[in-house]
């Protein structure tokens, strides 16, 4: 069996590993991995090292070998997942490892880039990562440190990748040739387009550089090259290569889909948020992960430079990064003329929706049944593909990563064979179970000895899926928040104590309610916590299962317990704060899962795809 990995580099000095959301096909499987290099550090063990880089993860299997796509999240001629792996890049110690530019001034032939100016804007960066403990959430883990590139853009600004930064404790720069290293504050990260944008106060580290500006979107067979420090050693690296692929594709670190930039150059780690240039020196993207495959070589994926104007812009336009906007919609291709015919659709054309999530907008607007026709007058066709550029077609939600959160997109639909045009407010995409935890540190309460902390994929995968039971996984996997602030609470395990005895082997199972009252977030359980006068505190979990502890008891044990195990505040500081109640939207609260998946790298069939 071919084994496939989409992986971000960034190097061990340094050398991060991503969490990915698992999921299952048939035959060739794929995961998704950042490229950055990465090793913990320690005066007894200088070796790299870190706790989840010893192996590599699986998240999907395809029916069919079928064309690798980019990043999580790339707009691209070919729709849907394919069989591959993907890696984000950065190097580590252990292994040594709205913007054009001015043609005539920074037109470059290939013999001379090593004298080319505009390199001087790459430059290396250094990252020391602490990531939180989520078995553990009151906790740390062990620093480890990693190394990418970056590169200068207008406003004294620095852009890389999202990985490259991810849980930094200290990020610093150096410039090519300069043997000082800048401190850099990180400004905003774009976890679903994996680009991070930072700053330098010192007035010394932009001197005498031209930044790079942003140039158009290449095309098939245009020369790339790119530019950055990969495995090997201090100095600029430079390969060269062409443009194989422009489609929709998934990006690794954002488990998102969208444009993405296939290229045949080497990408290595460390590699990771370093610019690819074109043979005008125009820079077209940044690079960000790779396809391992034994059925495929040098396929590297590069984020289009119109990807990285949409952060700028988003980030200029509200002062931090909001993310990109989904419509929320499952939708179906209309291939087969006896399903169109079905439905009154009268041309060869629309997509059929199948399912809306519910947080969305498109839930008050959009049904079952409905068939999308077009996108802001956009003619959508039978496979979910819309025009792009001259004679080529791309996967439909790549109009819909065009826009910003909170705009408005008019969609043509047939509803029982009439047509009709409706208005619909895009905004990011609100996860049941997230991919990563904002802000760094997941929320905890520990309750005589009992913690409880919010379903997150870092969680499930720490704590290995082997441990977590099948019904749990299956809302993990397949579950949409049915309102906004909706988390699936998990006993993560029990801290023994006389208070507790009967308990201790539990762990990893889901809170249901609270003396009777159904939970809909960790902040929601220590609320009704709190706010108990019962004489029993009883917890309702998956399976019927049920543990009942003494009010008293458990508010006599609670400090012995926290001294005994070393653990300095009961609950995070983010439960001190008054809860504010979340209503609940219109799904009925007895259906808990449907069997539509929520990510287009878990359906494994190329009919249905999320919008």
């Amino acid at each position: 069996m071919a084994v496939a990995a989409l992986s971000s580099f960034t190097s061990p000095l340094s050398s991060s590993t991503v969490k990915f959301r698992y999921s299952f096909y048939s035959n060739s499987s794929f995961f998704l991995k950042p490229l950055h290099c990465h090793c913990k550090i320690s005066p007894s063990n200088p070796q790299p090292h870190h706790r989840h880089n010893h192996r590599e993860e699986v998240v999907g299997k395809k029916k069919k070998p079928r064309e690798c796509k980019d990043e999580r999240s790339g707009k691209g001629s070919v729709v849907g997942p394919q069989t591959a792996a993907y890696k984000s890049f950065g190097i580590s110690k252990k292994d040594k490892e709205s913007l054009i530019f001015d043609s005539k001034d920074q037109q470059v032939e290939p013999n001379n880039i090593q004298d080319s100016a505009f390199l001087n804007a790459v430059v290396k960066v250094y990252c020391t990562h602490t990531a939180p403990d989520y078995s553990l959430p009151w906790q740390k883990q062990r620093q480890y440190a990693s190394t990418g590139s970056a590169f200068m853009i207008e406003g004294r600004k620095l852009i890389t990748n999202a990985h490259c930064v991810e849980h930094d404790t200290q990020v610093k720069v150096k410039r090519r040739g300069d043997d000082r290293k800048y401190v850099a504050k990180v400004l905003a990260r774009g976890v679903d387009c994996d680009i991070a944008l930072l700053s330098v106060e010192s007035d010394e580290f932009w001197r005498d550089v031209e930044p790079l500006r942003l140039g158009r979107l290449p095309h098939l067979q245009d020369s790339v090259t790119v530019v950055g420090y990969p495995l090997g050693g201090d100095t600029i690296s430079v390969t060269k290569g062409v443009v194989s692929r422009i489609e929709v594709t998934s990006y690794a670190h954002g488990s998102s889909d969208l444009l993405g930039i296939q290229i045949d150059a080497a990408i290595n780690p460390g590699n990771s948020g370093g610019p690819a240039f074109n043979d005008q020196g125009e820079c077209i993207g940044v690079a960000f992960q790779v396809y391992r495959s034994e059925e495929a070589e040098n396929i590297g994926y590069v984020i289009p430079s119109t990807v990285v104007s949409h952060f700028l812009i988003d980030y200029e336009k509200n002062g931090r990064y909001t993310g990109f906007p989904c419509l929320g919609v499952l939708i179906q291709k209309l291939e087969n003329p006896a399903l169109r015919a079905c439905l009154k659709v009268q041309s060869n054309e629309g997509v059929l929706v199948r399912r809306v999530e519910p947080t969305s907008d498109a839930n008050n607007v959009l049904k079952e049944g409905d068939v999308i026709v077009s996108f802001d007058d956009v003619r959508v066709g039978c496979e979910g593909t819309v025009p792009f550029r001259s004679n080529e077609r791309i996967a439909f939600h790549f109009l819909i990563s065009q826009k910003f959160a909170g705009d408005t997109a008019e969609l043509g639909i047939i509803r029982a064979g009439e047509f009709m045009k409706t208005k619909i407010i895009l905004n990011p995409r609100v996860h049941l179970v997230p991919f990563h935890i904002d802000g760094g540190q997941p929320s905890y309460l520990i309750i005589a000895g009992l913690v409880f902390t919010p379903l997150s994929e870092p969680l499930i995968e720490e704590e290995c899926e082997d441990n977590w039971g099948l019904k749990l996984l299956a809302k993990a996997r397949y579950s949409l928040a049915r309102f906004k602030g909706e988390q699936l609470v998990i006993l993560s395990q029990v801290l023994a104590n006389e208070v507790n005895i009967g308990y201790e082997d539990m762990g990893n199972q889901q809170v249901l309610k609270f003396n009777g009252t159904r939970i809909k977030n960790i902040h929601h359980l220590a609320h009704l916590v709190d706010s108990c006068k019962d004489k029993y505190l009883c917890f309702e979990f998956e399976d019927s299962y049920v543990a009942v502890l003494d009010r008293e008891a458990v508010a006599a044990a609670s400090s012995s317990i926290l001294t005994d195990y070393g653990i300095p505040l009961e609950r995070s500081s983010d439960l001190s704060k008054p809860y504010v109640d979340t209503p609940e939207g219109d799904q009925p609260s007895g259906k808990e899962y449907s069997d539509s998946p929520v990510s287009n790298y878990e359906i494994g069939f190329d009919g249905l795809l999320w919008a």
